[in-house]
């Protein structure tokens, strides 16, 4: 690989161990956590954190270690992106994403077609962004002999601009139900990333607009064997994309519950009428810590359960079936509920237990509800909840989609 870890030293022993997946995001997330409110003000691309996620060999965190990558399961993986989006969700998101994307074209692809993918992305640390949105049916595909043409516009593209990798998709013209998707190179003539982002939450994730100008794609480069949702195997994409969801959102809750606890130790002044001589032993302050707490634990719980799940199905491979890839969307969505909500209400609650003060705008605090309130909005949890009661009143699996 073309990266190298830095070292930890054991003093007593003289021994010196490779940093782990989880230390190097621990080390990355404390650097971009001194200028995430900033560049959250700013938006735009983060494109010295992206360069130093490059850096760090984590774009090859979910590659096998026989392309190349550091071979870590869904559960190290999903443990990154939560210490990532601690400090900045808008990186979490963007980095995610690169393993969403790679897990696309393993679920999707011929070995013949994921194996060189990985292999490169490994050696190169490119990064992979994503022009797929199922649901934005604006870009459409003509065929031709061993090649096809896409051509219109894509929203919604996350971790797009500064992509060495696209994923696509466009609908057949011919045939306007079939859903055509690619992976191709984000420098390909006619592709156009659109710098056109400026939604007041994850601010750093451009996720604008791709316009595809009768953009060639080869046949070796369209995802179709097995193809999209295609087994109960390929069905495990949406799930992690899920899965990556609840994660970011988790990391986001912990986030603002740290700078919280923080600000109240060492900032926040008790209220008047308070009976506490410091802010810390007000009981009204630590009622609300409480409920933090346990509402943190419950998703860290709920997280690690369905990532575990995840990691036993994506182990059987095509002998997965059905029912056991509907027992992991049950807990994914259980989960993502759980997230969604004791997110929200501890990124509005945090200034309860902070005071005035802390909603001066240069501490950036309201970042944490921002990024959230617009990140859930994109797949809204009453439909997951929709699914849930599904299963708890009938016994019915959720139905596959790229949402589901």
């Amino acid at each position: 690989m073309t990266y190298v870890l830095n070292h930890l030293s054991d003093a007593s022993s003289g021994f010196v161990a490779p940093e782990t997946p989880v230390q190097i995001a621990e080390r990355l997330a404390r650097q971009f956590a001194t200028t995430a409110a900033e560049r959250d003000s700013v938006g735009g691309t983060p494109k010295a954190e992206r360069d130093s996620l490059r850096r760090s060999g984590l774009l090859g965190l979910s590659i096998p270690t026989e392309y190349g990558g550091l071979g870590a399961n869904w559960r190290q993986t999903m443990e990154v992106v939560r210490t990532l989006s601690r400090a900045d969700s808008s990186i979490g998101h963007v980095f995610a994403f690169q393993h969403l994307m790679l897990a696309t074209v393993r679920l999707f692809s011929r070995p013949a077609q994921w194996e060189a993918w990985f292999e490169q992305t490994a050696r190169h640390n490119w990064f992979w962004g994503n022009a797929l949105n199922p649901l934005d049916r604006r870009t459409t595909s003509r065929q031709f002999d061993g090649w096809c043409e896409f051509s219109g516009k894509k929203s919604f593209c996350s971790g797009a601009l500064d992509s060495e990798m696209l994923i696509v998709s466009a609908y057949e013209q011919e045939a306007p139900g079939k859903l055509i998707i690619a992976a191709i190179p984000t420098a390909r003539s006619g592709v156009n990333v659109i710098q056109d982002w400026d939604n007041f939450g994850q601010r750093q994730t451009d996720s604008g607009s791709v316009n595809f100008e009768r953009v060639r794609i080869e046949d070796n480069e369209i995802l179709a064997d097995p193809g999209p949702l295609s087994t109960p195997f390929a069905c495990l994409r949406p799930l992690i994309a899920q899965l990556i969801l609840t994660n970011i959102y988790a990391g986001i809750a912990e986030g603002a519950y740290a700078d919280a606890r923080g600000y109240s130790l060492n900032e926040a002044r008790p209220w008047h009428r308070s009976p506490a001589e410091r802010f810390e032993d007000d009981p009204y302050v630590l009622h609300h810590y409480g409920d933090f707490w346990a509402g943190l634990d419950a998703v860290r719980v709920m997280t690690d359960r369905a990532a575990d799940m995840l990691d036993a199905g994506w182990q059987k491979g095509s002998a997965l079936t059905e029912a056991e890839r509907g027992d992991i969307a049950l807990a994914i969505a259980s989960a993502k509920v759980l997230a969604t909500r004791v997110g929200l209400e501890l990124c509005t609650r945090m200034f309860e237990v902070t005071g005035a003060r802390a909603t001066h705008a240069g501490l950036g605090l309201d970042r944490y509800w921002r990024n959230l309130r617009t990140h859930t909005m994109h797949d809204p949890i009453d439909y997951k909840l929709l699914e849930l009661g599904e299963w708890a009143l009938k016994q019915k699996y959720p139905k596959p989609t790229f949402y589901s």
